[in-house]
């Protein structure tokens, strides 16, 4: 099969059955709506929590750095579980498994912030994970089987929203939680928005299931599985040197050949519990594998050193740091009304690779301020650096769809999610890696702002590489979702 094919058949077509498109619109968007509330509580979750570890450890009476167990437990769930997503979909109802996915996460959220114990909350933290598991792929398979491709990107804009907000909000909300509230309560927060996904789904989401599903592929469930989760896991302890260099290595090697072994199952089965021919089609492989995922290395390192950078380098308060991340969040918030007329305008290939530029560069020149930096600069680096990160974010999302056919949504759904936890945790670690080696280096005891700005230009760089990789798109790629060749 060539690259660029394309496959018609990946989103109701435009043009057919025109006077029901009023209806069909709303209910796209009504659903992506639905679907960015389960998300939001998600990402929320996931976010929230490390500002009350110490507390709860307290609680718990275990030392604070004991309760990583929590997330780790939570983290190699999903890890374990995703891969199956996109295959429970199919055979039972996508509306199904993400009913079954909200109420596995609020009951477990519940279980969570009554736990009494280190061992009832991490059994708790695993269901949440099982449902966090299939709550991501399952949910972006709804947008796809409800958005007419006119419809795609401002339901993909809708359903990213949780995954650029949430990181940021989450610290300042769990610490303001946990200092006037209590613990507890980080994960209360959540049976309002899972009852209100609950009812929501029910009420406006229709049943759908695909009318022949496959033979559960075992092997490759269980070779995907275990790859996936001693890759993250590995990534995971690259953040934390004190763990040991060499079974983080390890780790990662070990998950590596597992993942090769899966590729190599899955190309050869008759039944692939993941189709990998999604990877054939340009748009997808480059938004998702290839520069889509080096990009989103940079876009998740960014939320984590901002605030270590004004706390710890700038030395200033937690309270006047999340002001300045505010600032960050509001530059995320004010990208979403100009996405979709820009991308139409331009298209997706002129605006990754430009605003990709744009993005990296305002991530190097978060080394270049200072404490003696002016005020008003710092908060325009800040609406500047939210702004591009929310725009490329929404695109690379749109587009790894644009081109995706009927039978290949539920693969691709799941091996996008896949692929974004390995970015995201490695966003993470490589930025941890280059503190901790720059502090290693110089002999500190502690990070200081020149480790910093090492750790800032090199992130920012591996953003303006992924940028340029974007030139090999077509100048037409995404076009029927973007409108944007109506206008050339």
């Amino acid at each position: 099969m060539l690259f660029n094919q394309r496959v018609m058949t990946s989103i109701p077509d435009n043009e057919a059955l025109p006077q029901a498109l009023p209806m069909a619109a709303r209910q796209a968007r009504r659903v992506a709506l639905i679907v960015a509330v389960a998300f939001f509580m998600q990402f929320l979750d996931s976010t929230i929590i490390s500002t009350s570890l110490p507390q709860m450890g307290q609680s718990f009476g275990v030392p604070a750095v004991a309760m990583s167990i929590g997330i780790t437990a939570y983290m190699l769930t999903m890890a374990v579980f995703v891969p199956l997503s996109g295959w429970l979909a199919d055979r039972f109802g996508a509306r199904n498994i993400f009913l079954v996915a909200i109420a596995l996460f609020t009951l477990a959220s519940i279980a969570c912030g009554f736990s009494e114990s280190l061992a009832a909350f991490v059994a708790a933290r695993v269901v949440q994970g099982l449902g966090s598991a299939l709550m991501t792929p399952v949910g972006r398979i709804l947008v796809l089987r409800n958005a007419a491709k006119s419809e795609l990107l401002a339901a993909t804009a809708l359903i990213t929203w949780p995954a650029l907000f949430a990181p940021v909000i989450g610290p300042v909300l769990g610490g303001f939680i946990t200092t006037y509230l209590s613990w507890h309560w980080n994960f209360f927060i959540n049976v309002p928005l899972g009852l209100a996904g609950l009812l929501l789904v029910a009420r406006f989401v229709t049943d759908d299931r695909e009318s022949e599903t496959k033979p559960l592929d075992w092997p490759g469930f269980f070779l995907t599985s275990l790859g996936l989760a001693l890759l993250l896991y590995g990534l995971e302890r690259l953040a934390h040197p004190e763990d040991g260099l060499v079974p983080t290595v390890g780790l990662i090697a070990a998950g590596m050949l597992v993942g090769w072994l899966a590729v190599r199952h899955l190309a050869r089965t008759p039944h692939p519990l993941l189709d990998l021919s999604a990877f054939k089609v340009l748009t997808f492989a480059i938004s998702t594998l290839v520069a889509g995922t080096v990009f989103r290395v940079a876009i998740n390192a960014t939320p984590f050193l901002l605030p270590l950078l004004f706390q710890v380098g700038f030395g200033m308060r937690p309270v006047d740091a999340g002001l300045l991340i505010l600032a960050y969040f509001l530059g995320n918030l004010g990208m979403k009304a100009v996405t979709t007329p820009t991308l139409r305008r331009f298209g997706f290939r002129r605006v990754l690779v430009i605003n990709g530029l744009i993005a990296s560069l305002a991530i190097i020149a978060c080394g270049a301020i200072s404490p003696g930096t002016p005020q008003a600069i710092v908060v325009a680096l800040m609406l500047v650096a939210g702004l591009s990160r929310s725009m490329q974010f929404t695109a690379l999302n749109t587009l790894a769809f644009a081109d995706i056919g009927a039978p290949q949504r539920s693969s691709a759904a799941t091996l996008s999610s896949m692929l974004q936890q390995v970015a995201m945790l490695f966003g993470v670690a490589v930025a941890a890696a280059i503190l901790n080696l720059s502090q290693i280096v110089r002999s500190g005891e502690a990070p200081d702002l020149m480790d910093f700005r090492i750790a800032f230009v090199v992130i920012g760089l591996i953003g303006l590489v992924a940028a340029m990789r974007f030139l090999t798109l077509p100048a037409s790629a995404g076009a029927e979702v973007s409108g944007h060749t109506a206008r050339d």
